[in-house]
């Protein structure tokens, strides 16, 4: 299936920074709860990720990762999430996050 060029623009992806993290012991599969400052336009947004596998929660705080911000909120157990943090499968050692490779405006966007 292929997809055009003006479909692939629909998608909001953004850069944002994670500014606080915590264990999400609640969820049904092992996750953290990612705060995420998106800059002035979006502002801060939330998001429930299992990158449990490959991230402690103090190990996120002040990264930069990249989101798709213009889905639907989710709710996941009791937290909303807001936006959908994006990363690679990565064979059975699970998830590792798309991040830029250098320091980015928060907000900027992917095109």
């Amino acid at each position: 299936m292929s997809v055009k060029f003006k479909d692939f623009l629909k998608f909001d992806i953004r850069a944002a920074t994670v500014t606080k993290a915590i264990y999400y012991n609640e969820a049904k599969y092992p996750a953290i709860k990612l705060w995420l400052d998106f800059g002035k336009e979006i502002g801060e947004k939330k998001s429930s990720a299992q990158l449990t596998d490959c991230y402690e929660p103090s190990d996120l705080i002040g990264r930069q990762v990249i989101a798709l911000v213009n889905i639907p909120p989710r709710q996941i157990g009791k937290f909303m999430s807001e936006v959908l943090v994006l990363g690679l499968v990565y064979g059975n050692e699970g998830v590792r996050l798309i991040v830029p490779d250098e320091s980015v405006a928060n907000g900027a966007k992917l095109l």
